[in-house]
């Protein structure tokens, strides 16, 4: 395989996993709270041959030699964390956060046992607790359950009359029996978005392999609690859709895959160069 395959060949399965990530973009257009993820390239190792003797050459603009690189691929993929708008939905239990670093917790059991998540979707519901019906829960639309600032689940006892969540992000329920209990929902403020990785269902976590890139999960996200829980804005009737902006996907698309067509181009003309060479008697 000649050089110009080599080059193309690399490039082609990175830019499948950008078509890939564009698509996965533009089917998550209506899901509530999702954020994009953009990726960036980066060209692999460039060689540079200095095959010229003259090296005094007048007006020469360009730079001596011959650079030849092997393909590129993607750097880095991140989410993009930028607000999606709010639309009103007038029900209780909808709540929508006003600021791009705010995310809620929840607590997810999966193949690696139970494990703390994070997610925008502010689409609440309450579910009984299997050994008690006379308590709720506050989960999500999954089904899992939404947590509080010391890590628990949000359960509510008695017959709810009324549920209230305030803009510093306090849950008040008031009971038929006029008691009212309260509850500071789990926030956390991410920093370092390119750290975290999507899981499925509208959820962010932390990668597998987080205790080998040498560093600590505060330098990630923060804990909203104590004093500075004052940074938490959100309202309640309302969802935020994602940030997804039809329009750059398929822009995004379209060049891609005109970059595919043209690296495919090349290895189909290296072929037939190679053709050319064996048919010389």
């Amino acid at each position: 395989m000649n050089r110009t395959m080599i080059t193309a060949t690399n490039t082609l399965g990175q830019l499948q996993h950008k078509m890939d990530m564009i698509g996965h973009n533009i089917s998550n257009i209506q899901t509530t709270g999702y954020k994009r993820k953009e990726s960036y390239f980066n060209d692999l190792l460039v060689q540079e041959f200095n095959n010229q003797k003259q090296r005094n050459e007048i007006g020469r603009l360009t730079p001596l030699g011959i650079r030849q690189g092997t393909g590129a691929r993607i750097s880095q993929s991140q989410l993009v964390l930028t607000q999606g708008s709010i639309k009103n939905t007038e029900r209780s239990l909808d709540v929508a956060l006003e600021k791009e670093d705010l995310f809620f917790k929840v607590r997810v059991a999966d193949d690696q046992g139970e494990n703390t998540r994070y997610t925008r979707d502010g689409a609440f519901y309450l579910s009984p607790v299997s050994n008690n019906p006379e308590q709720m829960m506050l989960v999500t639309g999954k089904g899992y359950p939404v947590l509080d600032e010391f890590n628990n689940p949000i359960v509510i006892s008695g017959s709810i009359e009324n549920l209230t969540f305030s803009k510093e992000g306090q849950l008040k329920a008031e009971t038929d029996n006029g008691a009212v209990q309260t509850f500071n929902l789990g926030m956390i403020s991410i920093k370092k978005p390119q750290f975290l990785e999507q899981i499925g269902e509208n959820l962010l976590g932390l990668p597998a392999n987080f205790d080998d890139l040498g560093i600590d999960q505060e330098d990630i996200m923060t804990a909203l609690e104590g004093g500075l829980r004052q940074d938490i804005s959100m309202r309640q009737g309302a969802l935020e859709n994602s940030n997804v902006d039809l329009s750059k996907e398929m822009t995004d698309l379209m060049n891609v895959q005109r970059q595919y067509q043209f690296n495919a181009k090349s290895v189909t003309m290296a072929d037939q160069m190679l053709g050319l060479i064996n048919g010389i008697r």
